[in-house]
């Protein structure tokens, strides 16, 4: 039986239930709860700007853009934007789906965090990037009903998400500081680990090895 939640149905294919298994087995629930809501907020900010993203795509981006906050996908030398997408475009073509399509999703969860791009881009990534916004930050509520937002918080519930999702920003990179260069994850670790001084692109271009 189909599922819908704030009347967005819940992709139901063999994919789509791989991907809803082992994200729930593997992740914490801050991380699953959160990325099913990135699913559903993504859905409706795409119908209120009359883009229509693939269901399955969207879905498959929403559950992995996370996922490199965590063992057994998180890495020690590169964004963890970059483990979630390398996971997930795997998790695609090993399910036997285009390169396209892998590409298309890699990038949304790449650019997840990287303001006003991704809405210049494909349905997917922009809407990725929209329910990331709409969970993470608030932005945009005002474009989903108040009857939408309840029934996507009773199905996926947020209490203390604020102090969570942060705990897990800084448990998630803060092994890897350098990779937060030049990015919003730096405000994370400025705030929670002390001692962290974040890298200033002005330093760079001024110790860089070019002579004057």
């Amino acid at each position: 039986m189909t599922e819908y939640i704030a009347d967005v149905e819940i992709p139901d294919s063999r994919l789509a239930q791989d991907a809803t298994e082992l994200i729930r087995e593997t992740t914490p629930p801050v991380i699953f709860h959160h990325s099913r809501r990135v699913y559903l907020f993504g859905s409706l900010q795409a119908a209120a700007r009359g883009v229509s993203p693939d269901p399955e795509l969207l879905y498959v981006a929403a559950l992995f853009h996370d996922t490199g906050l965590v063992p057994p996908y998180r890495s020690d030398g590169q964004r963890f934007e970059l483990d979630g997408a390398d996971q997930a475009r795997a998790f695609l073509l090993a399910h036997g789906l285009s390169e396209g399509d892998a590409d298309t999703v890699w990038t949304a969860i790449a650019l997840h965090t990287t303001p006003e791009v991704p809405y210049r881009m494909a349905p997917e990534i922009a809407a990725t990037t929209a329910g990331v916004e709409t969970d993470v930050l608030g932005l945009h509520l005002t474009d989903i009903t108040r009857a939408r937002i309840d029934a996507v918080t009773a199905a996926h519930p947020r209490p203390d998400f604020k102090r969570q999702i942060l705990q897990a920003f800084t448990d998630g990179f803060r092994h890897r500081p350098d990779t937060t260069f030049g990015t919003m994850n730096a405000d994370v670790l400025e705030h929670f680990v002390p001692g962290f001084r974040r890298g200033d692109f002005v330093d760079v271009i001024k110790n860089s090895a070019w002579p004057e």
